[in-house]
This record gives C-alpha cells, structure tokens and sequence, in this order.
C-alpha cells in the first residue's frame, strides 16, 4: 500500500512538473504540424516517416493520459472531470484503426480534434473557455433581443423596399440575411444608397439598425463575457487563499503536534532524572 501510494506520488509529481507539461505542449503542436503536413503533396518516405510519427505521438497520448490516471488521488473521480474525459476520449478515439478508405476522413479529423488538447494542458486557455462556457446562457438572452430586432426590421426593410431591390428585400428571410450583411459592414452603403434614391431619409433605418446591433448589442456580449470572467478570477482567487490557509492550518497542526511529542519526551527524562535521583 506504501509503495503503491509513492509511485502515485512520483507520478502525480512528474505530471505536475513544468517540463513534463512544456513537453506535453510541445508534442501537440507537433502533432498539429504532422496534421497540416499532410494537406500537401508529399514524397512518399516523407509521408511514411509522418505516419510513423502519428503512431509515436498517440503512444505517447496513452502514456501522458495514463500518468495523469494514475496519479490522481481519487480514481473513480477522475473522469467527473469534463476535461479529463474529453482528453481521454480523444486519446481512444485516436487508437480505433480505420483501414476503409470512406473512414480515413474521420481518422484524419479525430487527429485534428487532438490540437484542442492545448486547451486543456493550458490553465490560461482552460479558464477562458470555462468562462465563454459560463456566459452562454446570458449570452442566449442577448442573442434572442437581438434576433427580434433582426425580425423587426427585417420586416420593416420587407414592407418599404422589396420593390426597388426583390433580391434583397423580397422577403423577411432574405431581408435578415440583407441586414446581417449591413451588420458586418459588408458593402453596406451600396444597399443603403439604393434605397436612398427612392426613400431619402432611409439612412436613418440603417444607422439605428447598426447602432443597435453593432455597438449596443455587441459591447453587451463583451460586458457579460468580462463579468463572468472576473466573477471566476476572483472565485480562482479565493479556492487559492483558502487553499494556503488550510496548508497553514495543517502546518500549524503538525508543529502543535511535534511541541506536544516534545514536551512528552521532556517529561519523561525529567521523571527518569528525578528517579535516578532518588536511587
């Protein structure tokens, strides 16, 4: 049990060690260049020499996610870990063979889903994608206000404008693709300056469309992303301070433990001094 328990030990501190972890990095963005290296046409001992270099880096995969296994303290929990559980999943997914030439795609994409393994070796992206996860719902809300001004004024811009241009404006599902166009400032002006020479003041139409969507609309999606990632800022900040007082707490409770093992001792060779003494 003892020497299971210091290999768990070794392990856990090889896993966490920053070159094992640089190492990590560097053998997924290798694997990210093999992936990429093999959109080109290649010399045929090139690409077999790339082949051989996949296979090493999926062996590889299975040793690292194997150390992480074995080193967490608490085994049946380690997949309750979303993002144990998707590296684990991209790790067996690469190990499937995939000889049928209709299946070679999804081998191929299963091994550019790996690059997405940088995301969870590096804490910094990790929080940012755990904190995009957190403001999807507020974002959800966002995105629906800002569908139903897309369908107002889509329907506005169906009403006045489908007879100067019916490709633009025949109907509202073509008047919103329009308006999505006129949000990203694609070329917009040309549509504006067409209705302007039937509807002079249409320019007004535009700019409270674009106003809202562009500058109102967005600058919330970006308030709501900054909100939930100072909220997880200052959480991370608060589990780290708990975290080192609990370690002070357990210094603490270790040193009152060794005075009291000390004052034992002391009062033992005192009582043994005193009864040599009286001998």
């Amino acid at each position: 049990m003892q020497m299971d328990a210091t290999w768990s030990q070794r392990l856990k501190e090889i896993e966490q060690s920053r070159a094992f972890q640089g190492f990590v990095i560097a053998v997924i963005v290798i694997a990210a260049l093999a992936v990429g290296a093999k959109t080109y046409r290649l010399p045929a001992w090139l690409e077999q020499s790339i082949g051989l270099l996949d296979v090493a880096i999926t062996l590889f995969f299975l040793i690292e996610i194997s150390i992480r296994f074995l080193s967490a303290e608490q085994k049946a929990r380690f997949f309750h870990n979303g993002w144990n559980l998707f590296d684990t999943l991209i790790v067996l997914a690469s190990l499937v063979p995939l000889p049928d030439s209709e299946m070679v795609v999804i081998g191929r994409l299963l091994r550019v889903l790996r690059v997405l393994r940088l995301v969870s070796i590096v804490p910094e992206l990790r929080f940012l994608i755990n904190a995009l996860l957190k403001a999807i719902p507020k974002m959800g809300y966002i995105a629906l206000l800002m569908f139903i001004i897309f369908y107002i004024f889509a329907a506005i811009g169906s009403i006045f404008f489908a007879d100067i241009d019916e490709f633009l404006w025949g109907d509202i599902a073509i008047s919103m693709l329009t308006l999505f166009r006129v949000a990203t400032f694609e070329d917009w002006t040309d549509v504006m300056y067409d209705t302007m020479a039937v509807y002079p003041l249409s320019w007004i139409y535009y700019l409270v469309f674009i106003f809202l969507t562009t500058f109102i609309f967005l600058n919330m999606m970006v308030g709501v992303i900054l909100e939930i990632m100072t909220n997880e800022t200052r959480k991370e900040d608060h589990q780290q301070q708990e975290d080192h007082h609990t370690e002070l707490l357990q210094q603490l409770a270790m040193l009152q433990q060794q005075v009291t093992q000390l004052n034992q001792r002391l009062t033992q060779q005192q009582d043994t001094a005193g009864k040599a003494g009286e001998g």
